[in-house]
């Protein structure tokens, strides 16, 4: 079975690349890795250019509705994916890309990470991104939950802002 490139892990990758910015370029290629990105190309602007694409990224999760994040995302989608192609570029099966072939690390970032997000908003719902809502974190969450009402980054987050809920009251 062949997993769809685009689907919720890069979505996620994003998430963890803007929480815990990698801190090299060989960080970043780790970080690919480990969120089973396959690195076909690096380059020394490569660690540059992908911090660029997260804080461009963050305007999508950061905007006030959801045409603005609608308008945003198409942007930048017009700005790095290309028409889709089929291709067994790796010896992995057949799959579609939405990027140009010979993509730099952060060309093929780009394209996984906004085709991962388009597909996330549209298919789970376009709120389905955003920042946690505990009054001291503004970690960035993608909500993959099954009835789609995340509000915090993590359990620990939710549990802590309950507490000062409680302490309140």
């Amino acid at each position: 079975m062949h997993i769809n490139p685009y689907g919720e892990d890069p979505v996620l990758l994003a998430v963890d690349l803007a929480n815990d910015p990698p801190a090299d370029l060989d960080d970043l290629v780790r970080r690919c890795d480990a969120h089973d990105m396959l690195v076909e190309t690096v380059g020394a602007e490569d660690f540059e250019g992908c911090r660029a694409l997260v804080d461009a990224w963050l305007t999508v999760v950061d905007a006030d509705d959801v045409p603005a994040r609608v308008a945003r995302l198409n942007a930048l989608l017009a700005e790095h994916a290309s028409h889709p192609r089929v291709t067994d570029h790796a010896g992995t099966g057949w799959h579609i890309h939405y990027r140009e072939s010979g993509a730099t690390l952060t060309g093929q970032l780009a394209v996984l990470i906004l085709t991962g997000t388009a597909l996330h908003l549209t298919t789970r719902g376009m709120s389905r991104l955003g920042r946690c809502a505990s009054s001291d974190c503004a970690a960035v969450f993608a909500d993959v939950s099954r009835n789609g009402r995340q509000r915090y980054c993590s359990p620990r987050c939710g549990s802590r802002e309950a507490v000062r809920r409680h302490r309140a009251a």
